[in-house]
């Protein structure tokens, strides 16, 4: 049995964790730093095949020795597509990427050819059964939003613009590793799941205190305190576009407000994994979504968006705060991009690849949204009701690939005599009509108070 002395960076042996029912687990984790501390070991390490927000510091009598895989040694020359001196690409770094197979049986719809909704009274609902070799997802509505779910189609090559964009090209051993501790936010206390580029000495903090208001971080209560005496903010700096009871969206122009963008940047880097942050806020609109109460405007999420997107992108980056996932939140935020691209005249799409979390509410958005289009058709003198792609994508601002890639994800695309039908089972009925009960929140357009601008004209910016 290997000692623990012997335990360096890129070994791999299983590590006792608690799971989601508070059982002992020994999965298999890789040791991607070691510290001393007084003379006491710890090994920070990523559970394979699970998400890095579960990444920790674990003491030497988590780790089962006896099975410790060591790091094989690189050769001296590693090649990579036959060309000598590259460094050999990782499992972990080539990205994965899903293709959805439309069956022959199945073809693509046209985005103008109508297709038939069958009517959904009594056992009619279901008239024709689904395509063979093909299956049909379970709980294709996605309101678990703590799984995960990766097989939605992603762009073989991601764009390299925007506030937060992925490059796994550039990870390292440092933004592996979570590197704050804690933050205070306001009434909360947050616990990142990954890393953030805080000012380095700010890390070996035990808490990070923020102002919940303009966001400036500081490293101790006294200087928060002290801050808060100066900080007139109640509210994110901007105009409020939107209010209806507690809720308020606030538009903040990443020019005009650089350092509250910048900031805000900062915090949901700490719960985005697929991002990387940059520094320039100047091409973008932040929407933040806030609670109001005696005290100011609490920020509950936001998203981001490009001033001008020529790929039809109405959200670069999508955040709900951790104490206020699971209610409802993200779906809102989803539904008021929706409206902005409704009010601008335009379909939107979010920018790929979306976070794990991100794909099942978007998943989830966009199947209650297309349902709702299909369930409320009205029939004409007896004959099924018609709809095309491009009319549902004109209805709902969701752009026609979205729209497709949903219609197969719930298999409700048949192909039947030369022509496409849209058929809704009972579970899909019945699991839709389930969910829209427990989605209690709305946005209600009569609520927003947004103009458009016109950012090709850059004196705008």
């Amino acid at each position: 049995m290997a000692e623990v002395g012997e335990v360096i960076e890129g070994c791999r042996l299983p590590v006792l964790r608690r799971n989601q029912d508070n059982e002992d687990e020994w999965p298999l984790a890789e040791i991607l730093s070691v510290k001393d501390i007084s003379g006491r070991k710890l090994f920070y390490v990523h559970y394979i095949d699970f998400n890095k927000r579960l990444d920790e510091w674990v003491t030497h009598d988590r780790l089962d020795l006896k099975k410790i895989q060591f790091p094989k040694k690189e050769a001296k020359t590693p090649t990579k597509n036959g060309l000598p001196g590259s460094r050999p690409g990782s499992p972990e770094r080539e990205v994965k990427r899903k293709v959805e197979v439309v069956s022959p049986a199945t073809p693509v719809p046209s985005e103008t050819a109508p297709a038939s909704v069958f009517p959904q009274n009594g056992s009619t609902r279901r008239a024709l059964a689904a395509q063979p070799g093909r299956k049909r997802k379970s709980n294709c509505l996605g309101t678990d939003e703590d799984s995960q779910d990766s097989s939605d189609g992603i762009p073989s090559a991601p764009r390299m613009t925007g506030s937060l964009v992925s490059d796994r090209s550039h990870d390292d051993i440092v933004t592996r590793m979570k590197n704050i501790e804690c933050i205070e936010l306001g009434r909360h206390r947050l616990k990142p799941w990954y890393f953030s580029p805080y000012p380095q000495e700010l890390t070996a903090l035990p808490v990070l205190y923020l102002c919940e208001f303009c966001l400036k971080y500081g490293k101790s209560l006294k200087c928060l305190q002290r801050h808060l005496t100066k900080c007139d903010l109640r509210h994110p700096p901007g105009n409020e576009i939107y209010r209806k009871g507690t809720i308020s969206f606030f538009e903040i122009d990443g020019r005009k407000n650089k350092s509250y963008s910048q900031n805000l940047c900062l915090l949901a880097k700490c719960f985005l994994d697929h991002k990387t942050l940059y520094y320039d806020t100047d091409p973008f609109l932040f929407y933040v979504m806030t609670e109001y109460d005696c005290k100011g405007f609490h920020i509950v999420g936001y998203f981001s968006k490009e001033k001008e997107s020529t790929e039809d992108y109405n959200v670069a980056c999508i955040l709900t705060l951790p104490p206020y996932q699971r209610r409802g939140y993200g779906k809102l935020l989803i539904e008021f991009s929706y409206e902005l691209s409704k009010v601008e005249g335009k379909t939107g799409t979010p920018e790929k690849p979306l976070s794990d979390l991100g794909l099942l509410s978007y998943r989830s958005y966009w199947s209650q949204t297309i349902l709702e289009i299909l369930m409320g058709l009205k029939s004409e003198s007896g004959e099924r009701p018609q709809i095309t792609i491009n009319e549902i994508s004109e209805i709902t601002s969701i752009k026609k690939e979205d729209v497709i890639s949903t219609l197969q994800y719930l298999n409700l695309i048949n192909y039947y005599k030369g022509q496409y039908i849209l058929t809704l089972s009972e579970d899909i009925v019945d699991g839709h009509e389930r969910a829209m009960l427990k989605r209690l929140l709305r946005i209600d357009s009569k609520c927003l108070h947004f103009t458009p601008k016109d950012w090709s004209k850059r004196g705008k910016w």
